[in-house]
């Protein structure tokens, strides 16, 4: 499913993120921010494209927040928090000026938010497998 390789292809460039290099180069501080809001961006798709192949009301359409809800509800997402802190968090980023605000910002992308990112990536590609078996499954044998 193409929303969830463009997902997967963008998460391995964030986790390869050099954190430390951050603290000295400006402009590679804002990249690693400008991938997680792309990470982010191809999550919440994602996930919602694998609720819809799960028949999930309310996934045909809806906010990020509203998917990132259902994902929780359905039980694609266990840690609600750091979900919604991803959010809140990406939708300040293009505020931010303050470099103590992106010193925080990086901190919680290490160490929070790539290892939830992570743990969705999985669930997505076992939720992926699981909707594909059904549909095989479900057609008539011939």
């Amino acid at each position: 499913m193409k929303k969830l390789d463009n997902f997967a292809n963008s998460l391995q460039v964030l986790k390869r993120a050099d954190f430390a290099a951050a603290d000295s180069d400006e402009i590679y501080r804002t990249g690693i921010i400008g991938q997680f809001s792309l990470t982010f961006e191809l999550a919440w798709k994602a996930l919602q494209e694998v609720l819809r192949m799960h028949g999930a009301e309310g996934a045909e359409t809806g906010s990020p927040r509203e998917i990132l809800q259902l994902g929780y509800k359905m039980g694609f997402i266990d840690d609600s928090a750091v979900w919604l802190a991803m959010l809140k968090n990406r939708n300040t980023l293009v505020h931010v000026y303050d470099e103590d605000k992106a010193d925080e910002m990086l901190l919680l992308i290490r160490d929070s938010f790539i290892p939830a990112l992570l743990v969705l990536e999985e669930t997505l590609k076992n939720k992926l497998r699981e909707a594909e078996e059904d549909w095989s499954g479900s057609a008539p044998s011939l």
